[in-house]
């Protein structure tokens, strides 16, 4: 029997967390190949529909991935993914969707080894939850 190994959707800023983690990628800091990453200018543009999209095409996990509060270039758009990220922990929790699966952090474009840590803890805190067992 082969190891559980989460699936795990990643939506980046393009300005500030993609940056990141293309400096992990050419720093050489290893990372859970488990994240599949969408690439947005802004998130403060990934709607809630998006995240649920990914869970019904089988992730086990979710995060999103911001500049730091302050540090946006679309100037107070991340705090807007912040409002979001509280708003769609509400409607994933009657559907036994629990916070560790739905993560919102970040990390900025000097920030590769942040990266590989936020990217490594989720994978190993989504090894010890299973997988996500929604039903089609």
């Amino acid at each position: 029997m082969t190891p559980f190994e989460p699936k795990i959707v990643g939506f980046l800023c393009n300005w500030c967390s993609y940056a990141g983690a293309d400096k992990a990628g050419t720093a050489q800091i290893a990372y859970p190949p488990n994240l599949r990453i969408i690439r947005v200018m802004c998130t403060g543009r990934v709607d809630p529909q998006f995240v649920l999209s990914a869970y019904r095409e089988g992730a086990d996990g979710v995060i999103i991935l911001a500049c730091h509060p302050g540090d946006c270039h679309y100037k107070e758009q991340n705090y807007r993914a912040i409002q979001r990220h509280r708003l769609l922990l509400r409607l994933l929790a009657p559907f036994g969707i629990g916070e560790a699966r739905c993560r919102l952090d970040f990390v900025s474009a000097a920030e590769g080894e942040t990266f590989a840590r936020v990217v490594t803890g989720m994978v190993e805190e989504l090894k010890t939850m299973g997988p996500i067992g929604l039903q089609a």
